[in-house]
C-alpha cells in the first residue's frame, strides 16, 4: 500500500507550528515536529512573506500528500484574529501552490480527536501525542504540538470516514447512507 504524509500546520504571526506524519497501512508514524519563530520580524507582511515561503520549503522537502490546519478561533482582539487569519490564509496558499489538499479543523475538534475532550489544554494534547507517537522531548513552545495534533485530528477523521461536509435532513437519511456506522 502506498504510504501518505500529512502536514499539520497551526497558524501563527509569532511561533507557526507544524508537524508530519506518515501512514503507511492505515498505521501512523511520527515524521517530524518544529515551529516557525517570527518574533524576530517586526513587519506582518515580511512575517506573512516568511510563513510563505518556508510552507512552501517544508512542502518541497517532505511531499505532504494533504495538510490539516487549525482554523483561527474567534477571540475579542479583533486585529489579532485578522492577523491570524492572514497568517492561516498565507499558509493554505502556499499549500494550494502545490496543489495539496487542504482541511481546516477548529480547535475544539483537534482538541477532542487527540484527547477526547475538545477543551483540553495545550499541555494535555501534547502528552497525549507523545503517548500516541512516541516521540523523544516535548518541544519548548507548544505550538509545534499543536500543529501536529491537527495532522493527528486529520488522519483520524480520515481513518473514520467523518465527513464534516455531509449534512443529514433525518435519522432515517443517516441511517440510509451509513449502514456500517448503525448496523448491530
Amino acid at each position: 500500500m502506498r504510504e501518505k504524509i500529512i502536514l499539520g500546520i497551526d497558524p501563527g504571526t509569532t511561533i507557526m507550528g507544524y508537524g508530519l506524519i506518515k501512514i503507511l497501512n492505515n498505521e501512523m508514524s511520527f515524521m517530524l515536529l518544529n515551529e516557525l519563530n517570527l518574533k524576530k520580524l517586526n513587519d506582518h507582511y515580511l512575517k506573512l512573506n516568511h510563513i510563505f515561503n518556508r510552507t512552501v520549503e517544508i512542502i518541497d522537502n517532505y511531499n505532504p500528500d494533504e495538510i490539516a490546519i487549525e482554523a483561527p478561533f474567534f477571540g475579542k482582539n479583533v486585529q489579532s484574529m485578522l492577523k491570524l487569519g492572514r497568517a492561516q490564509g498565507v499558509a493554505m496558499a502556499a499549500g494550494l501552490s502545490r496543489q495539496i489538499p487542504i482541511t481546516e479543523y477548529s480547535p475544539k475538534k483537534i482538541k477532542m480527536s487527540i484527547t477526547g475532550n475538545g477543551n483540553a489544554s495545550k499541555e494535555q494534547v501534547a502528552k497525549m501525542l507523545k503517548n500516541i507517537l512516541s516521540f523523544d522531548e516535548m518541544p519548548k513552545n507548544l505550538d509545534s504540538t499543536d500543529g501536529l495534533a491537527a495532522a493527528v485530528c486529520h488522519h483520524f477523521n480520515k481513518k473514520n470516514h467523518i465527513n464534516n461536509d455531509t449534512k443529514f435532513s433525518s435519522w432515517k437519511s443517516y441511517v440510509e447512507q451509513n449502514p456500517k456506522k448503525t448496523s448491530f
